[in-house]
């Protein structure tokens, strides 16, 4: 059955729409944000603040507060195994039993287990894939972001659109570079704060008095503390965060090009802007690994064969160069990066 048969959409009006669809991001860093996003709707704080709860407890919401950026606070890479069939769950256990790996799927390719290890230090992250490697026996290929291109899971969801971000008319790009060193310097309270805040904000008319309380600040100190993570990118945006599969873009590819080195930043910067594209970024080859691949792209689409087009479309008119596509079969984790180890010093 098509996602759009689905039946997620039931009961809700513009309001709702309009909640789902423009306040992912810009939630406003007031004492009393519902109050403000109640003015902008036309209704008043208590309503406001009760949709949200109701589409989060409908699962159209994953939860509300701040999308954090790890590889901003801390180090972070995207490894790969080669997990034997006859021994899949158990490596998929060790592996998802550290708490700095946060993501984990399954995609079809030789290299067939993705996951995500973000951690305090570099040196912390590289010896949990040297552990990964000694546990399971397996090669971890480790291929760290050089450069985002476009990275963000902000897109319209109440509508008809095959693939995401159809709807959105034009995104600034740019060719950012990533440090594998990164370190958030970030100051007692900020720390305090990251923490706090890293499964959500409460869901209350007064979440930033909330967090203050519960780590023994003031709420003028902690405005001011996001508002400085805003601007630093340790907080990429604050709102509610939809749950693209409960909304039927549940289809995605992960895409890998061999793009030439002279070319990466020009070919990076112009996919990045494309509609369909919702990630874009430079890792690094790997040829000791027969990794020859530099260039990575998401799309996720409601159909997969609209996923599929798209991709041609890239290979016939962006990137005409080998690629291949990985696509995802199973979630085997799916957390938030753990934040007390990323705010901590390094043991």
């Amino acid at each position: 059955m098509s996602a759009l048969d689905d039946d997620w959409r039931a009961g809700l009006d513009d309001v709702d729409a309009t909640l789902i669809d423009e306040y992912q991001s810009g939630f406003p860093v007031v004492e009393r944000p519902f109050q403000v996003v109640g003015e902008a709707l036309g209704i008043d704080e208590a309503e406001a603040l009760e949709r949200v709860r109701e589409l989060r407890e409908r699962g159209i919401f994953r939860r509300f507060g701040a999308v954090l950026n790890p590889p901003v606070i801390g180090s972070s890479t995207l490894a790969a195994v080669q997990a034997p069939e006859d021994r899949f769950e158990e490596v998929t256990e060790i592996i998802n039993g550290y708490r700095q790996v946060n993501h984990n799927y399954r995609r079809e390719h030789e290299w067939n287990m993705w996951f995500v290890v973000t951690a305090g230090s570099r040196e912390t992250r590289d010896r949990i894939l040297d552990e990964i490697e000694e546990r399971t026996g397996c090669a971890v290929l480790d291929l760290p972001m050089l450069t985002d291109y476009y990275i963000d899971l902000e897109f319209p969801v109440v509508n008809q659109d095959r693939f995401a971000r159809e709807s959105l008319s034009h995104t600034e790009v740019s060719a950012t570079r990533i440090s594998e060193d990164a370190k958030g310097n970030l100051s007692e309270l900020e720390a305090a704060l990251l923490v706090e805040i890293q499964d959500g904000f409460p869901l209350s008319a007064t979440p930033y008095s909330d967090v203050a309380d519960a780590i023994g600040a003031e709420v003028d100190e902690v405005l001011a503390a996001v508002e400085r993570l805003l601007a630093d990118g340790c907080i990429k945006r604050i709102g509610c965060v939809v749950n693209h599969v409960v909304t039927g873009f549940q289809n995605n590819c992960m895409v890998v090009w061999n793009v030439p080195d002279d070319e990466l930043d020009e070919r990076g910067i112009e996919v990045g802007q494309l509609p369909y594209v919702t990630l874009c970024y430079h890792r690094p080859r790997r040829p000791d690994q027969d990794w020859e691949y530099n260039l990575f792209t998401m799309i996720h689409g409601r159909e997969a064969d609209a996923v599929d087009e798209k991709i041609d479309e890239l290979a016939a008119d962006y990137l005409p160069f080998e690629h291949e596509r990985l696509y995802s079969t199973e979630t085997l984790k799916q957390t938030g990066a753990q934040y007390e180890e990323l705010v901590a010093s390094d043991e």
